[in-house]
């Protein structure tokens, strides 16, 4: 019973987001919830200062290029991974400073983070009823 790479996750996480449940245990129970949380909270702000940049005038492509970079790292983290391919081919958008190219991939990693925090939830949820019913949730063994 692995439910985190199940069907409905395959192609949205990657072996990153298994990483973080094995660090999870009795003694810090919420620890993927809390860092799932803080992903959201820096993507939402990062993915409204990329709106904020490349709304204006004159597109500071460097400004840009920080904040992708950033989104990148952190989806990278958690194991997001279309979220982290969209921000690759954003970044080279941002070197060629073709703003069409940056709004287009705007759009495709809002569209890939909506997806991803959707099914996060789902899976968030879906592990605190577990736990809430007195099951626990099933963590593949590490082995050193």
């Amino acid at each position: 019973f692995s439910y985190s790479f199940s069907g409905w996750m395959k192609g949205f996480l990657d072996a990153q987001f298994q990483q973080l449940q094995l660090l999870q245990d009795e003694s810090n129970p919420d620890f993927v919830a809390e860092v799932v949380s803080l992903f959201f909270e820096d993507s939402e702000r990062l993915l409204s200062d990329l709106t904020f940049a490349l709304e204006q005038q004159s597109v500071d492509f460097k400004k840009v290029d920080a904040h992708v970079h950033q989104l990148k790292g952190s989806s990278s983290s958690i194991g997001a991974q279309r979220v982290k391919n969209d921000c690759i081919a954003f970044r080279s958008f941002c070197e060629e400073q073709n703003i069409e190219g940056c709004q287009r991939c705007l759009q495709q990693v809002k569209q890939d983070y909506c997806l991803v925090k959707s099914k996060l939830e789902a899976l968030i949820r879906l592990e605190q009823q577990i736990v809430a019913a007195g099951g626990s949730i099933p963590m593949e063994e590490l082995s050193f």
